[in-house]
């Protein structure tokens, strides 16, 4: 079935297709970018359908997202179309953890798609040019005016698989005083807790970012706490 076209204009970056349409525009990000459309073996997997069968589309591009409309087969063999957002820059985003004497440092942060304010660690796209680790050191400086004495590796984390292709890599860093906030980012203020408490945050639901849940998680399971867990 041919796919109905669409009347979102996509920018010059989407490469040598001059014609610019969704379609075409998804076929070059299959032809350049071929890891966003692998399909792994194993019952149950979702495939991507190619063409001359159908094609999928970019529904949007900037310097920071791609939104794909994919036509995908179903494990029980039935057509449909899923939608995917994926990270236009290849540096992975990172988010760190401030730990302050022991105890941690939160950030209250707007939130545009949930329309709300959330206590949340730093986070930020990755730079060009830089590597993991010296994303997180920077971070913190631009969002909280402040340097690590230690920048702690927590692995990674999909804070939504069903719709979000990309990973967000963890860190914790220890750092000596809390400077001038980043206003620009949507900051208002910061928030210095005990370990144990920016836990039992989460466990009421003061705290609802799966990034900053997990990284709680993973630094208590690496040992950067010294209280207890929270009861």
């Amino acid at each position: 079935m041919p796919v109905p076209p669409s009347l979102l204009a996509l920018p010059a970056e989407v490469g040598d297709r001059m014609d610019h349409t969704p379609q075409s525009a998804y076929a070059h990000l299959r032809d350049t970018r071929p890891a966003w459309f692998s399909s792994p073996t194993g019952e149950g997997a979702v495939g991507i359908m190619r063409w001359p069968m159908t094609e999928g589309q970019v529904l949007h591009r900037d310097e920071e997202r791609v939104v794909l409309e994919d036509p995908v087969v179903l494990p029980d063999g039935q057509h449909a179309r899923r939608l995917r957002l994926l990270a236009a820059r290849p540096e992975p985003p990172v988010a760190v953890l401030p730990l302050l004497d022991g105890d941690v440092v939160l950030v209250d942060r707007f939130r545009h798609a949930v329309r709300t304010w959330q206590w949340e660690v730093l986070r930020c796209p990755g730079v060009e040019d830089l590597s993991a680790a010296e994303n997180a050191a920077g971070l913190l400086q631009d969002q909280l005016g402040t340097t690590a004495s230690e920048v702690i590796g927590l692995g990674q984390v999909h804070p939504a698989p069903s719709i979000l292709a990309e990973a967000v890599l963890l860190y914790a860093a220890r750092i000596g005083a809390v400077g001038d906030l980043a206003h620009r980012a949507g900051i208002r203020r910061s928030r210095t807790v005990a370990f144990a408490e920016a836990e039992q945050m989460a466990l009421t639901g003061q705290i609802t970012d799966a990034v900053t849940i997990t990284t709680l998680f993973r630094a208590r399971q690496a040992g950067l706490c010294e209280e207890s867990p929270a009861a």
